[in-house]
């Protein structure tokens, strides 16, 4: 009786040490958003975190007993506490200039720990900053300057309405609507749902700049580099299979002092045929540097061979940003001639 009692005991101070040892991750109570619904997934990528409980509450006798308090609690510590919100706070990441959210301050301070956790395999210190610079740009920072009030454009009247398509608007309507249950439990319910939801997305964007972006730029580079073997001029690139070449191509020719040299890009389509493409004037845009010749765009098949004088043509688009040609030395003549 005594051994079984002596047992029972240590089994019940087993699991009270098991209980004191789970984390708990706080943030705020009620209506939710992208910030904090993605600081709190974030967080559970971390090893330290993975487990933890997720508590939302507006009480400070709450965040106290928190290991971490993300989105509320007034304050800014860098260690427990990643609020946004107090007067004062003008937070930005590293050579950015946006005001951070909740998602920004956790991703400035676990970043690069998330980014190793998610792609699970060796980075240099060198691709892992690259990495988790991009990665703010091109995912994050839209987040905090939508949580901010921070406007993309300075000025100007938008052509059209977009909330109902960015992450932070579908987060938004995952909250219950108000005249249906409002209770603190659905909430919570649909807290986690929108969580888990940009969560995925964040980890597939990382993954993707990751294992396919991150190994473009050797091929980029090598383009580069073998630019004169295409043709004199330097002007034109050649790739043996399509990758994403854009953001690479301006690093590097900033790197290399050589802006604004490159004209055309070209490629096998996957099809068997060859793909000529401008290149934008600069990252995202949609004016490029060199057009395909104007008399050529949108014509097709033999009108466009006739037109041109190129064999095998397949398409010119009208706006003049691209061209399909069936051999590689058809989708070389369409960049030259139109240099």
């Amino acid at each position: 009786m005594l051994i079984t009692r002596n047992c029972c005991k240590f089994m019940e101070s087993v699991k009270r040490l098991k209980v004191e040892m789970v984390k708990t991750v706080c943030t705020h109570s009620g209506t939710f958003h992208a910030d904090e619904a993605l600081a709190v997934y974030m967080l559970k990528l971390l090893p330290q975190y993975k487990d933890a409980k997720v508590v939302r509450s507006r009480q400070p006798e709450d965040w106290e007993k928190s290991d971490i308090v993300v989105d509320v609690g007034g304050k800014y510590d860098g260690t427990k506490f990643f609020d946004h919100h107090q007067r004062g706070f003008y937070e930005n990441f590293e050579n950015r200039e946006t005001k951070l959210s909740s998602a920004g301050l956790t991703y400035k301070h676990f970043g690069r720990e998330i980014i190793k956790t998610i792609l699970n395999k060796e980075l240099s210190q060198s691709d892992l900053d690259f990495l988790c610079h991009k990665i703010y740009q091109q995912f994050i920072e839209a987040l905090d300057a939508n949580d901010n009030g921070i406007n993309c454009y300075d000025e100007g009247k938008p052509k059209f309405i977009q909330n109902g398509i960015t992450l932070p608007g579908v987060i938004s309507r995952m909250n219950p609507d108000w005249n249906e249950d409002n209770s603190p439990e659905r909430f919570d319910q649909q807290f986690t749902k929108a969580s888990d939801f940009i969560g995925n997305v964040f980890v597939d964007l990382v993954k993707g700049y990751g294992n396919s972006w991150l190994p473009a730029k050797t091929l980029v580079r090598e383009a580069i580099d073998n630019r004169f073997k295409v043709h004199q001029s330097g002007q034109i690139l050649e790739f043996k299979q399509f990758c994403p070449w854009k953001d690479h191509l301006f690093d590097i020719e900033s790197e290399l002092k050589i802006e604004n040299q490159l004209k055309f890009v070209l490629f096998p389509d996957g099809s068997g045929a060859w793909r000529v493409t401008t290149v934008p004037v600069e990252p995202g845009s949609f004016q490029f540097r060199q057009g395909i010749l104007e008399p050529w765009r949108g014509l097709r098949d033999q009108e466009l061979s006739e037109k041109s004088g190129i064999k095998d043509c397949i398409f010119v688009h009208a706006s003049g940003f691209t061209g399909g040609v069936r051999s590689r030395e058809g989708a070389l003549e369409m960049a030259l001639r139109s240099l």
